[in-house]
């Protein structure tokens, strides 16, 4: 299994940063190529992505502010879901780095997961713009 580990730093307190990215609701502000919009369903919060193929899926988070881990889950039903780990951490000088780490589902290609990965780093760019442009 692959996987792509991506890191940007931001000009903001790792609380400010870790609040914003473990509230769901704050995703389709960020996450503009995965998430197209975002419903909540019977309890459970539903991703409409941007990529046709992929439809709506289910989308969880898990996170611990203690630890600065925040536990992203989607996919099609509830056991079926991958897990995209994120790592808030607090830096010296105030700012924050953001780790995302993407894992290559089996049946998923090569080309699509670079794709995705790619999409990850323009929304990491997203971030990066709100943290650096308050």
């Amino acid at each position: 299994m692959k996987s792509k580990t991506e890191t940007i730093i931001v000009n903001a307190s790792r609380d400010v940063v870790f609040s914003y990215l473990a509230s769901i609701e704050n995703l389709p502000e960020w996450a503009t190529e995965f998430c197209q919009k975002l419903e909540k369903r019977s309890g459970d919060y539903y991703v409409h992505s941007c990529d046709p193929s992929m439809g709506w899926l289910l989308f969880k988070i898990k996170s611990d502010a203690h630890t600065g881990v925040i536990d992203m889950f989607t996919g099609p039903t509830e056991d079926r879901l991958g897990i995209f780990p994120v790592r808030v951490l607090g830096l010296k000088d105030g700012s924050t780095a953001v780790t995302f780490t993407m894992f290559q589902p089996a049946d998923v290609s090569d080309e699509k997961f670079e794709a995705q990965n790619e999409s990850l780093k323009r929304e990491l760019e997203n971030l990066r713009w709100r943290f650096n442009n308050e």
